[in-house]
């Protein structure tokens, strides 16, 4: 068994303003990373910042908590309010989480990781899954409410739609490359039409996310660029999804980056019911949830084959919102509530 420390409430407060008051947009996390590892270290637990900047604490591996470091862009001046509110971007996605699975994993002795770029391409997730073997247990860290546990997450599909014309006079009726781009786009939507009848989280669903297009520099040519993203269910797969896009494609070409995998994780695995035990515990009524997003237990459900839930305190509704805030009671209760889970599975 590793080694724990005690880390009383006010300590664990305090680093959770720390780290909400070092701003940490994706890419800029080394300053909240050299933050966390110290937390660490102060309390003699072996940890250090690899390669691609994820802050690794491992202990035993009974189970692993992780949650990411970086949040979106926006500044919000952090304070806490009379209400007992701590504002500030990354109180809720995902700091507030980190925190709490940071004094957690120090109380309980069990492993940590703290990874970077979960907000673009998860690319210190992806480092890890690659970077070492499966532990026996994953609580992923994102806001669920602290009597909350989160099960489920859509999959993911990013693409580049570039298309090229010749120019020509606008009163021509030929296609451009700027409307064969939004005709394709139109084709895909209406492919997945939404269902008024059946929830979200069981559809397809399309975004795009930007558009550049125009004249060619010489003038000889027209462009289109177009980003797009489509969020995938369980019960389908990013290959059948991608498949229906380039199926509608007339004129240019798509790139699709790699796709995450949708995740749906058993009700009855042995993280799940630990976290019940642990809210019931805690005079809470266990609520179990399923995201329309995407998160890193996406790429650790594919990637290790055992038990794994997400979790973590504040209203997810504020993510990335300009009224980010997080009740700090609420804080509190879900180190606890991890505390207890922890505990359980190490038993």
């Amino acid at each position: 068994m590793s080694a724990t420390a005690a880390v009383p409430d006010d300590e664990a407060r305090d680093l959770l303003v720390d780290l909400v008051s070092i701003p940490s947009p994706t890419g800029e996390e080394a300053e909240a990373a050299e933050h966390l590892a110290d937390f660490f270290e102060a309390h003699g637990r072996d940890v250090w910042i690899d390669e691609v900047g994820n802050v690794r604490a491992p202990a035993d591996d009974a189970v692993l908590l992780t949650s990411h470091i970086d949040t979106v862009p926006g500044e919000i001046p952090v304070e806490v309010d009379d209400d007992g509110n701590l504002w500030g971007r990354g109180s809720v996605d995902a700091t507030g989480p980190l925190a709490a699975m940071a004094a957690a994993a120090v109380r309980t002795g069990v492993s940590f990781v703290g990874v970077v770029g979960e907000e673009t391409n998860s690319r210190g997730a992806r480092h890890l899954v690659a970077d070492r073997d499966a532990p026996d247990a994953v609580i992923n860290g994102e806001p669920s409410g602290w009597d909350g546990i989160t099960l489920g997450y859509r999959g993911f599909l990013a693409g580049t739609y570039v298309a090229t014309s010749e120019s020509g006079h606008t009163s021509r009726p030929e296609a451009n490359a700027i409307q064969d781009g939004i005709r394709w786009w139109s084709r895909v939507e209406d492919a997945f039409e939404p269902d008024e009848w059946v929830p979200v989280f069981e559809q397809v669903t399309t975004k795009p996310v930007s558009f550049d297009g125009g004249f060619t520099a010489d003038g000889l040519s027209v462009e289109a660029t177009m980003d797009v993203q489509l969020r995938i269910p369980p019960e389908q797969t990013a290959e059948a999804v991608r498949e229906v896009a380039d199926g509608e494609l007339e004129s240019g070409t798509v790139t699709w980056e790699e796709p995450i995998p949708p995740v749906m994780e058993n009700p009855r695995n042995d993280v799940a019911r630990a976290f019940r035990a642990a809210i019931r515990d805690a005079d809470g009524d266990p609520r179990l949830l399923r995201k329309t997003g995407t998160s890193d237990m996406n790429l650790y459900a594919r990637a290790w084959d055992c038990p794994m839930a997400t979790y973590g305190p504040g209203d997810s509704d504020l993510d990335h919102a300009p009224n980010e805030h997080l009740s700090l009671s609420e804080f509190d209760r879900a180190v606890a509530v991890l505390e207890r889970v922890a505990d359980r599975l190490q038993s």
